[in-house]
């Protein structure tokens, strides 16, 4: 029997599990055996593992601090599947990335700022350099942290997040399909206003009111989604061929690119609106490497995000989304112009995880005959 050393964090409006990459290593299976058998995949209830059966909740953070290198910790997500044996690595999570910084500072990996404390971290999946900054009055952690953001009922630590230019980090190119805008054929015959884009994570946002909804009535755009399932998934594999991602929309990966429908704000508390999609199913607040995305297209010219805003932007950009409205920032740093926003987060719990050899056999070979298959 192995126990697996891990600790459950909440980052942002995700939950994930962290383990450093030793841990996961000393197993002696890869992580593509490894972590769908602790989350207890592949179950809808993940009923036997540790994982939350939800989009939102099934997520890992695999770290490995690096001394003396240009960041202080780097770091891969993985998106773990709930009714398939899968890990999907084709991009990071911005919510739990807000976790990284603060287990770096618990762990003693960076030394504590006397007011805040910064923590560079490296995304091995996107190329992203984020820099994490975290409040340490009296180079401490607050016992009792305060900070809360939409769509988290219970406050935690506050976590500033600067993605690094984080243009075209997955594809190359900030517009991977040459164009600020198109009309995307998919499906029977079908076409959707979008723009396709590459910033924290490759997007392709959707005209909301071509695709019918209605901008005055953002309440009802998630109720609107659930009913239109199949034909969202349908263009956001056609965009991931449209995009360089796949080779064709069977080949798609789950998890890019993220779709998202966009429209203006009917009144002054918001400059968009937005909902997007995450595994399939309308996100209950919003990937903030998706913010990231939105943000970059709105201070492009052209897309169907920046054709919303009818004035000039400040730095900062208000996104209302289903839990209410978040902030983005876009700033200069030492290292070169940064997007992002504040997060929370929180240690839920450390844990020590069994697991043993047979289990992690049989699971190897069910992957090897599914490949096959």
């Amino acid at each position: 029997m192995k126990l697996i050393n891990a600790r459950w964090m909440r980052g942002g409006t995700s939950k994930c599990w962290v383990f450093e990459a030793t841990e996961l290593e000393a197993a002696g299976f890869t992580a593509d055996t490894v972590l769908p058998r602790i989350f207890g995949s592949p179950d809808i209830r993940q009923l036997d593992g540790v994982g939350g059966a939800t989009s939102t909740t099934s997520k890992a953070l695999i770290l490995t601090r690096e001394n003396g290198a240009a960041s202080d910790v780097s770091f891969t997500f993985a998106q773990v599947g709930i009714e398939e044996a899968t890990v999907d690595w084709g991009s990071n999570c911005g919510n739990c990335s807000a976790a990284v910084g603060l287990y770096a500072i618990e762990e003693g990996w960076v030394p504590r700022g006397d007011a805040v404390t910064e923590v560079r971290t490296f995304n091995t999946n996107t190329g992203q350099m984020i820099i994490q900054t975290i409040p340490t009055p009296g180079g401490q952690l607050p016992d009792d942290p305060q900070a809360t953001i939409p769509g988290a009922r219970f406050p935690g630590h506050r976590v500033a997040l600067g993605f690094l230019e984080p243009e075209g980090r997955t594809t190359g190119s900030l517009l991977p399909s040459g164009q600020t805008r198109t009309r995307l054929a998919y499906g029977a015959g079908k076409t959707a206003l979008v723009s396709m884009v590459d910033a924290g994570a490759p997007i392709v946002m959707i005209d909301a009111q071509s695709f019918g909804l209605d901008a005055q009535d953002f309440l009802s755009w998630t109720a609107a989604a659930n009913t239109r399932l199949p034909e969202l998934e349908e263009i956001r594999r056609a965009a991931s061929v449209a995009m360089g991602l796949a080779d064709s929309p069977e080949a798609a990966e789950r998890a890019i690119p993220k779709v998202g429908l966009v429209s203006e704000s009917p009144d002054e508390e918001a400059d968009l609106q937005v909902m997007m999609m995450s595994m399939g199913k309308p996100h209950p607040a919003m990937p903030i490497t998706g913010s990231v995305g939105v943000t970059v297209a709105a201070r492009t010219a052209g897309t169907v995000v920046a054709e919303k805003i009818s004035y000039a932007l400040p730095r900062e950009l208000r996104l209302r989304i289903p839990v209410g409205v978040l902030v983005t920032l876009t700033d200069d740093s030492s290292l070169g112009q940064t997007v992002g926003v504040h997060r929370t987060a929180r240690t839920l719990a450390d844990a020590r995880l069994p697991i043993s050899n047979g289990e992690l056999e049989r699971a190897s070979r069910s992957m090897r005959q599914e490949v096959v298959l």
